[in-house]
């Protein structure tokens, strides 16, 4: 069954419906790729793609486990590498800070994130930088 309907819409931009949803996302090609940049770009929601994945997974382990989740802010940063373009590393700090885990929920909670679906379907070449703050 379709998930996602993606339409080009000129200049470098796209548009995708998420079909369950009815919610949209609009994507430009970067400024150093001969885009606007007014939009995420594709490459940028690969990376938002793995730091969403490993909350979200932390958040069904936390539930499971029967502690709470909260206040979780990932920082993420893309690198791109040439010959071919593409992302060649993905560099995300987890701030969990301000939750009282003890260290059985945080190896629970790094866990899960390092082996979210996302994670687990990159290419091995592309490198997976995670630093979890407590």
């Amino acid at each position: 069954m379709e998930t996602i309907k993606t339409i080009y819409k000129g200049e470098l931009r796209t548009s995708s419906l998420h079909l369950q949803s009815g919610k949209i996302i609009i994507t430009d090609a970067p400024t150093d790729n001969l885009g606007k940049g007014e939009a995420f770009s594709p490459t940028d929601l690969l990376t938002t793609a793995l730091a969403t994945c490993m909350i979200t997974i932390m958040g069904i382990q936390a539930r499971k486990n029967n502690f709470i989740l909260e206040n979780v802010i990932a920082r993420t940063t893309k690198i791109m590498v040439q010959n071919p373009r593409r992302v060649g590393e993905i560099q995300i700090d987890l701030d969990l800070a301000g939750n009282n885990f003890n260290e059985e929920q945080k190896q629970t909670l790094e866990n899960a994130a390092l082996n979210c679906p996302v994670a687990k379907s990159l290419h091995p070449d592309l490198k997976q930088t995670v630093r979890f703050f407590f």
